[in-house]
């Protein structure tokens, strides 16, 4: 059984930064990729920013050169620090491990960025 955990989300005004963490339980996190979304109502979830077992990464337009994910293979979590933040930004983001054939969510944590 494979579990996610989000924690890091809250209100913050323009221009300030959130961490987001992920811990995950199981045995595949190390070859999994893993992966933020986010999600605002009415809209689909769309992609973030991933990471590979081996360290590449990949980000949507909107949060290059903002965000950064990264990943610790012995402790099974992953984070994503969102700096520079915007209006825009607010949503629930969502945590993904994704292996072949099969993907894993986790609950959700909500970022609202807002003066």
């Amino acid at each position: 059984q494979v579990q996610l955990v989000e924690s890091g989300g809250g209100l913050v005004q323009p221009g300030g930064s959130l961490r987001l963490s992920c811990e995950t339980s199981g045995s595949i996190f190390s070859i999994a990729v893993m992966g933020w979304y986010r999600q605002t109502p009415g809209k689909e979830r769309e992609l973030v920013a991933d990471i590979t077992s081996g360290g590449s990464t990949n980000y949507a337009d909107s949060v290059k050169g903002r965000f950064t994910i990264s990943r610790d293979n012995a402790k099974n979590t992953v984070a994503l620090q969102m700096n520079s933040l915007k209006p825009e930004d607010t949503a629930v983001y969502y945590c993904n491990l994704n292996i072949p054939g099969r993907g894993f969510w986790g609950q959700g944590t909500q970022v609202t960025v807002s003066s």
